[in-house]
Order: structure tokens, then C-alpha cells, then sequence
């Protein structure tokens, strides 16, 4: 299993990083395009729509996105588009505001559509973020990517050897306080490295801390989802680490939430055109 689990993540990560930084704008969205339409799919597992649903929420995902591609075709900066400014802002607000409620009350919304227009703006706004950021630089996309990874690494491991206090046993029994903490810490360094070498603020360690509170949040999110689905793996694409929600979950408001961020001084242009 963990040998399975080592090769799927090594083919993940080269790939990944050959498309990132070899892969033309439009050869980007395309193809991380059919990773998200991969997440919708496994969304639409998760709250149990039946084919004729399932194939419904994909379309509707499909004509977003295109709305979204032809939108970047037409002007110079795809991230200034205002219709990705909305579909961003309401995935934050979403998990910056309604997400950790939802999480604290663990209630089960059983509105199947309500639940695909959520899968869809979520997953949607992630998906927004990934072109986004990799349009800015495929260097700020890859910290992201690099900073979730570490803390989910981190809290793993210092879970393992130090966890003794649950954070959401209801939600997901394995993830610990010590794993959170070790998470931080871990980013602290990280943060702290990248500081140092290339002289950043070490103000960014704070953005880093945020990030680890978001990857955590999507992935209690996701679990909370799979619990209520009685499903352990959102599907079993990805030997040795189940579906593509699995291994994105942490970054599915942390990347939505990065990328409005970058919209904050184009705020005031947008209401003025308002």
C-alpha cells in the first residue's frame, strides 16, 4: 500500500510539475479543466445524484467554463474578468464565513441540487484559481501547492507520533491537535527559508499560517461529505490515495481564496464599472 501510495504521488508530482511550467495558458486550463470535471464527478458520487443528474452537474460545469475561457480570449488578464472576481469572492465567503458553521453544526443538507450548485461554484472557483494564479506565475501557484503539501505531510507525520487530542473526532477520528501544530510548524520554516533566501517579508509566514487553517478546513470539509456519504474515498482514480477530491481537498479554498486575493486592488476599479 504505502509502496502504491509513493509511485502514484511521484507520477502526480512530475506531471504536475512538467504541465506547470512547460504547458501553454490555454493547454493549462484544458487540462487541469478535466481534473476538476473529474472532482464534479466525484461531487456527484458524494451526494448521490443518479446519471442523468450527474451528467447535468458536468454540463453545467462545462458551459462555466467555457463562459470562462472565451472571457480570458477576449481580454488581456483572464484574472480581471468580473464574473471570476464573483465566482471567487463567493467560494471565500463561502469558506470563510458558512464552511466552519457548517462544520461546527455537522448538518447533513440533503437538497440534492443545492448541494451540486455548491459542488460546482466550489470546484469551479478552485479551478479559476489554478489558471489564475498560473497566468500571474507559475512560481506563486507552486508555493501554494507546496505550502498545502508540506502542512498535510507535516500533520500527518506529527499526528502519527504525538497525536493525543482529536480535532473533530465526530468529523475525521485521525486528524489531531498535534498535527495541526506540527503543520504550522513545518510552514514556519518553510516560510521562514523562503524569507531568508529571497527576501520576503516574513509577514508571508502569517499568509502561510492562513493557508494551513484553510487546507484543513477543506480536508474536515471533504471528510465530513465522505462521512455522511458512508464512503471512506471519494473514488479510487488515484491507487494508494483514493479520488481526486482526496488529494485536493486542502486545496480547494486555500486556491480559491489565493486567487481573490490577488482581485484586492482591482476592487475599487470593479465597483466603479459597477
Amino acid at each position: 500500500m504505502l509502496k502504491t501510495r509513493i509511485i502514484t504521488a511521484f507520477i502526480l508530482i512530475i506531471s504536475f510539475l512538467i504541465a506547470l511550467f512547460n504547458a501553454s495558458s490555454s493547454t493549462w486550463a484544458l487540462l487541469t479543466l478535466g481534473v476538476i470535471l473529474l472532482g464534479v464527478w466525484e461531487w456527484s458520487n458524494l451526494i448521490r445524484l443518479n446519471t442523468l443528474q450527474m451528467l447535468g452537474c458536468i454540463a453545467i460545469a462545462l458551459c462555466v467554463a467555457t463562459l470562462i475561457l472565451v472571457q480570458s480570449q477576449t481580454q488581456i488578464h483572464a484574472y480581471q474578468q468580473q464574473f471570476t472576481f464573483w465566482l471567487s469572492g463567493s467560494a471565500a465567503l463561502f469558506w470563510v464565513v458558512i464552511a466552519p458553521i457548517w462544520l461546527a453544526s455537522r448538518k447533513v443538507v440533503s437538497h440534492k441540487f443545492v448541494m451540486c450548485m455548491l459542488g460546482l461554484l466550489l470546484l469551479l472557483a478552485t479551478w479559476v484559481g489554478i489558471v489564475g494564479l498560473h497566468a500571474i506565475s507559475p512560481w506563486l501557484l507552486l508555493s501554494a501547492v507546496a505550502t498545502v503539501s508540506i502542512a498535510d505531510s507535516a500533520a500527518y507525520f506529527a499526528g502519527k507520533r504525538f497525536g493525543r487530542h482529536k480535532l473533530a473526532p465526530e468529523i475525521s477520528p485521525g486528524k489531531t491537535w498535534e498535527g495541526v501544530l506540527g503543520a504550522l510548524l513545518a510552514v514556519t520554516v518553510y516560510g521562514a527559508v523562503l524569507c531568508y533566501y529571497q527576501d520576503y517579508s516574513y509577514w508571508m509566514i502569517v499568509g502561510l499560517w492562513i493557508i494551513v487553517v484553510l487546507s484543513v478546513m477543506g480536508d474536515l470539509f471533504e471528510s465530513m461529505l465522505k462521512r455522511q456519504a458512508g464512503i471512506k474515498d471519494s473514488s479510487q482514480l488515484l491507487p494508494g490515495h483514493g479520488g481526486v477530491l482526496d488529494r485536493i481537498d486542502g486545496l480547494i479554498p486555500t486556491l480559491a481564496i489565493t486567487f481573490f486575493c490577488t482581485y484586492i486592488p482591482f476592487i475599487t476599479k470593479f465597483a466603479s464599472h459597477g
